[in-house]
């Protein structure tokens, strides 16, 4: 048992001991880690900062300098910056002026999607059904009187997923011009599936619209080409290939009109405001360079290491049923449990030492269905009982192996647990 030191305030004998700093270390650190190993499959959310990204950001930390000052600290601080800047660029496939650094994804998507519908000519916006809350809320916003009452269309996906080229095609022979927006992702959050953003692209961009795609979870885990993709814009964040949290980048074309959608001091070509995170953006740019660096043979490793998962669940788990399909990201699972409950499942599973999500949007702590899932064709049931379980560069065959022996008996738990659901059966793949 743990017995904390107490340290007892000058105020007097009769003040209340409290524990000193040493014991709340020590208090922190005896969590359920001490007692069973826990195997991390939740990359999806985010996965560990990389060594070389923390010893970057950690020697960029410990210099003082602000990217706009004059001064020579100010001037070392920027060409930090501008070489992160350059290497974000050489290894995504776009000029270093095209780089708009942000605080993450969501901000780069929320300026995309509201900047880029401001400043153009047509009222018509279209995102794909299955894109992130982030896409999904701004467009929202804009049907709305305060977002300018744009005129809102959501693209349907077919049963893996993925946006159905037809609809882009026909949605620019009925508007024509008055598309001014379509966003769609390169990589799905939640069951991996890659979509064609080359080919959706090119018939929107062909009646002037631009074209937004949120590669967050696909940028250092598949090759990003911006020039490529024909797009106009593309949001990463750097914490889901092993840089910080709070900073990502918005490529955007150097020819694109963008209003901000914040202001100040006019930095990041006056689109996004605000001093630029030195250590985070030298962190991501070393992140980056590494994860494309060993890309090719990571792809094929994390690969086998789903299809093994896949496999042994399968063998342990009858009647489980995979969502999504064809070309997709490496490290991304999604699977549904006929009967079960998602949230049972979570917390079965993260007793037995598993981390992983539901990958299910949480408001006002209810949980919602998938949308993904729903868009997708699964009903309702088999949206709430589905896992996503994700595997990233510290992925190893004994936290898969541990999955799969773990999710036999919580899935059999979580159906004798029952909570009213029905069996989820066919639709949801």
């Amino acid at each position: 048992m743990l017995t904390p030191e107490v340290s007892t305030p000058a105020s007097g004998p009769g003040t209340p001991a409290v524990p000193g700093p040493d014991a709340f270390r020590r208090i922190l650190a005896c969590d359920m880690r001490t007692i069973r190993p826990v195997h991390y499959l939740d990359h999806a959310a985010t996965t560990p900062m990389r060594p070389a990204a923390v010893a970057a950001y950690a020697e960029a930390a410990s210099t003082v300098g602000n990217a706009s000052s004059l001064h020579g600290s100010g001037r070392r601080a920027r060409r930090r910056v501008e070489e992160a800047r350059e290497s974000l660029a050489h290894h995504l496939g776009c000029r270093p002026s095209e780089v708009v650094f942000t605080s993450g994804g969501t901000e780069a998507d929320n300026l995309a999607v509201l900047g880029l519908s401001a400043a153009a000519a047509g009222d018509v916006v279209a995102v794909g059904a299955t894109e992130h809350h982030s896409v999904l809320d701004a467009a929202a916003h804009l049907a709305t009187d305060r977002g300018g009452r744009k005129d809102v269309r959501v693209l349907p996906v077919d049963a893996r997923g993925a946006v159905r080229i037809d609809s882009v095609r026909d949605l620019v022979t009925e508007v024509g011009p008055r598309l001014a927006l379509v966003a769609t992702m390169l990589g799905n959050n939640e069951i991996g599936t890659l979509n064609d953003v080359a080919d959706l692209a090119a018939p929107a961009r062909e009646v002037g619209a631009a074209v937004h795609t949120d590669a967050v979870q696909a940028v250092g885990h598949v090759p990003v080409d911006f020039e490529a993709l024909g797009v106009t814009s593309l949001s990463l964040s750097a914490h889901k290939f092993g840089g910080p949290l709070g900073v990502g980048a918005l490529l955007i074309d150097r020819g694109a009109d963008c209003r901000p959608i914040g202001f100040g001091g006019g930095q990041e070509r006056d689109l996004r405001s605000g001093s630029v995170d030195v250590p985070g953006v030298v962190a991501m740019a070393t992140a980056l360079e590494e994860a494309v660096g060993e890309m090719e043979s990571e792809a094929r490793r994390l690969t086998d290491l789903r299809d093994r998962l896949v496999d042994g669940v399968r063998r342990v788990v009858p009647g489980v049923i995979v969502n999504g399909g064809g070309e997709r990201l490496p490290g991304i699972v999604n699977l549904t449990f006929p009967g079960c409950s998602g949230e049972s499942l979570i917390l079965l599973l993260d007793a037995a030492g598993i981390e992983c999500s539901t990958g299910s949007a949480c408001t006002a702590g209810v949980a919602e269905p998938s949308h993904v899932l729903l868009a997708a064709g699964a009903g309702e049931a088999a949206a709430r009982s589905s896992l996503r379980l994700s595997l990233g560069y510290t992925s190893t065959e004994a936290d898969v192996e541990a999955a799969i022996a773990a999710l036999g008996p919580a899935a059999e738990r979580a159906r004798v647990a029952g909570l009213g659901l029905t069996r989820a059966g066919a639709g949801a793949s």
